[in-house]
């Protein structure tokens, strides 16, 4: 067992990038400071050409110069917006950080494939840590790039431990999350709040392609969301849920957080499943088959059970809201089932922004969102001006102005739906959620405490991930993500523990239930915004003959 140590993240920028560098839109710390031209390009404006690419360097470097994410068709020449809705700086900002991602991910692979035409050279391993750690900003051990002629680099074990490694250190980063801080010049939290809702726990289906919900989605900001865990199908537990609500309702009345208890405003359980308009019958939840109607009667009976749950526990009169929302995945537009007079959400009956992204165009902003709100009314069966169903009234009108935005963004950017509308997941998310790092189809996340309460979950992100990366012989990176409170006494230790209880269980699991690699690692993490501490990483490889 490797002594536990702490992940050294701090990016290292390229020399070729560092010429180039430009004050980064929207990130700050060292992203802000490195410049990251890639992602900087797309910032600028929603009309800028890119910049020439950087002169090639000899060696290595000119390997990993080709690994910067190539621009599209889209990205180099977009569609001018016209849609009153669309945020255009928000956009960019987010466009600018989903670049800066997606560039430190695709240069691993060119990177590795150059050192190991050197492995075998005298000095290797000081050389491949010295380029590691310019080049994708990691502290790389000596153990794992050690070769002898009759032991080659473990390529599948290093290319997982450097896209964890890469995961981790945009993380430690501190990319930036207040793209939506505030709406119509108003801060966003507290937009909500006077809508009458003092949190909001949102449960979206697992799959990568919801990764992004939280930031570009729905563009909500982070503040009010209390809770973020997602399960394969957004099936969550309902128990799990029941604790949340009870949490965040002590807290109210402990310590006036988020608002005093006497204030008439309730928790929001938001449920989010997905589903595919161009391929329905293959492009949907695999947990429900790709049958969209079957994963929003699901999680709606789910939504229905916590209601009950909260209500049968703590009173009819508890502060307490449900809301469904449905995810076309290939061009993020929603689909709002707004609840009637008495609260209640309809699998009939919903708000597509899609369909009101064409009827707002070439209306002034104040007639769009005027639109919005007739058709949210109209939804909910009530008049414009209900005072009952205001709140959650103005509440859906907000997130459907918001993805409004973000549709207008895909179809400035991708044309109006992704190239690629099925998985290219970098790796998968075990424990507790990581939201640190928005995007889509950036990880599968399977928030489970235990193996077995989330075996099922993890089956799911396993043959997904493994149908990618099987055929090229890779492992599929899997990180253990635990969370502790470090001011509760011993909770340090019970993390460790639950962090390599997992880990064990993972291991055990895919050696002897399936043929594909798994490599797993473990970090910890001392409540919000704090450093990450590494655990020793597990390589899981099925060696059984294929029948």
């Amino acid at each position: 067992m490797m002594r536990a140590q702490r992940v050294r993240l701090a990016p290292q920028v390229p020399a070729w990038r560092r010429e180039q560098a430009a004050p980064a839109f929207g990130l700050r710390g060292p992203l802000a400071r490195a410049g990251w031209a890639a992602g900087t390009r797309h910032a600028e404006a929603f009309s800028a050409s890119p910049t020439a690419p950087p002169p090639e360097r000899d060696g290595v470097g000119a390997a990993v110069r080709g690994s910067v994410v190539p621009l599209s068709a889209s990205d180099q020449q977009p569609m001018t917006s016209g849609h009153p809705l669309a945020e255009r700086e928000l956009s960019a900002g987010l466009q600018a950080q989903a670049r800066v991602i997606d560039t430190a991910f695709a240069a691993i692979e060119p990177l590795l494939k150059s050192l190991a035409k050197d492995q075998f050279s005298a000095n290797f391993v000081p050389h491949a840590q010295a380029i590691l750690h310019e080049e994708l900003g990691l502290d790389v051990a000596p153990e794992w790039l050690r070769t002898s002629w009759s032991e080659p680099l473990a390529m599948p074990a290093l290319r997982a431990h450097c896209v964890l490694g890469t995961f981790c250190r945009l993380v430690e980063d501190g990319l930036e999350r207040g793209f939506a801080l505030t709406s119509e010049g108003e801060n966003a939290a507290d937009l909500i709040r006077r809508f009458g809702f003092h949190a909001i726990d949102i449960t979206p289906c697992a799959d990568g392609r919801l990764c992004g919900v939280v930031d570009h989605i729905l563009r909500v900001p982070p503040a009010i969301v209390a809770y973020r865990r997602s399960f394969a199908g957004a099936l969550f537990d309902v128990e799990e849920a029941l604790r949340h609500w009870e949490h965040t309702e002590l807290s109210r009345w402990r310590a006036g957080v988020p608002n005093a208890p006497l204030v008439p405003s309730s928790y929001l359980k938001m449920g989010v499943y997905h589903f595919s308009r161009s391929d329905p019958a293959h492009g949907g939840c695999a947990a429900h088959g790709s049958d969209e109607r079957r994963a929003a009667e699901a999680l709606l009976r789910r939504l229905d059970d916590f209601a009950a749950a909260v209500r049968h526990t703590h009173g009819a009169d508890v502060p307490l809201a449900t809301l469904l929302v449905g995810v076309d995945t290939d061009s993020d537009a929603v689909r709002v089932h707004v609840p009637d007079a008495t609260g209640q959400c309809s699998v009939e009956r919903s708000v597509d922004a899609l369909d009101l992204y064409g009827k707002t165009q070439g209306l002034s902003r104040d007639a769009a969102k005027e639109l919005l709100r007739a058709a949210v009314a109209r939804c909910a069966g009530v008049p414009a001006d209900d005072p009952g169903t205001e709140g959650m009234r103005w509440l859906c009108g907000y997130l459907l102005k918001n993805n409004l935005a973000q549709v207008d963004a895909v179809r400035v950017w991708h044309g109006g739906s992704y190239a690629e509308r099925g998985h290219t997941e970098r790796l998968i998310v075990v424990g507790d959620s990581a939201d640190d790092v928005q995007l889509r189809n950036l990880a599968f996340q399977a928030q489970m405490d235990t193996l077995e309460e989330g075996a099922a979950d993890l089956d799911v992100g396993v043959k997904i991930l493994g149908r990618l990366l099987a055929p090229a012989g890779l492992a599929v990176p899997v990180l253990v993500h635990v969370r502790y409170e470090p001011k509760i006494p011993g909770a340090a230790v019970r993390a460790r523990h639950r962090a390599s209880r997992l880990s064990e269980a993972i291991a055990r699991r895919y050696t002897s239930e399936v043929r594909a690699r798994v490599h797993v690692e473990a970090v910890l993490r001392a409540g919000e915004n704090a450093k990450l501490e590494s655990l020793a990483p597990r390589d899981v490889h099925d060696t059984r003959p294929a029948p």
